[in-house]
Formats: C-alpha cells, sequence, structure tokens
C-alpha cells in the first residue's frame, strides 16, 4: 500500500463518517460537495471532512483507493458509499438512514425525514 493508501485507510479507519470533498464542511468548494456536506450537516451526522484540494496526493489517491473517479466520496465505518448522486438517492429513499443505524451512527431522523418531505 502507499503512503497516501496508508493515510486514507487510517483516517477511514479512525472515523466513523469521513467525507473527501473540495473544500470543508464549512465552506465546500464544488457544488457536489456542498449537497453532500449540507445532508449530513443538515441531519447533524458527525463527520470528518478531507479537503482533496489542499493536497494533490489525496485528491488523486482517493480516487486510486476508491476505484471512483469524482469527489466528493463518502465513506462510513471504513466502507464506500458513493458519490453525490448515491448519497442523494439513498437520503430520499431512507437508505442513508438504514445504513448509519446499522452503523451505529448518530443523526437527526427528524432532519432527515424534512429532507424527504421537501423532495416529495
Amino acid at each position: 500500500m502507499t503512503d497516501t493508501a496508508t493515510q486514507i485507510k487510517e483516517m477511514n479507519d479512525t472515523n466513523d463518517v469521513v467525507l473527501y470533498m473540495k473544500g470543508t464542511k464549512t465552506m465546500p468548494q464544488c457544488g457536489f460537495s456542498q449537497r453532500v456536506a449540507g445532508v449530513l450537516n443538515f441531519m447533524g451526522v458527525d463527520f470528518a471532512d478531507v479537503n482533496v484540494l489542499a493536497d494533490e496526493e489525496i485528491r488523486q489517491g482517493i480516487k486510486d483507493f476508491s476505484d471512483w473517479p469524482t469527489i466528493p466520496q463518502l465513506y462510513v465505518k471504513g466502507e464506500f458509499i458513493g458519490g453525490c448522486d448515491i448519497v442523494t438517492e439513498m437520503t430520499l429513499s431512507g437508505e442513508l438512514d438504514k445504513l448509519f443505524d446499522d452503523n451505529g451512527v448518530a443523526y437527526n431522523k427528524e432532519a432527515a425525514d424534512k429532507i424527504r418531505e421537501a423532495n416529495a
């Protein structure tokens, strides 16, 4: 494993939820990263944000690590979940709630329901 892959694995192993994104959870720098961070923030999920714009090796390394070509990328308990479209679909279908429930990740169920109501 490369140093970058090791660094990514350690980040995923030490945090229940990790979002590799452009920018930070408080200052996203692309619309897709903003959408996923917004969902997680709104649902009250405690997550680590990794700004891929700050480190070119991580920016490319995460794409190699997941074999997924785009950013953002969401990991829960070390497992790659997907990017913006997948996270959006999972939020609207309730699958993200189930994933968090199954993995013991705390979130605000009412907030998740509000997102679904607003997009119904």
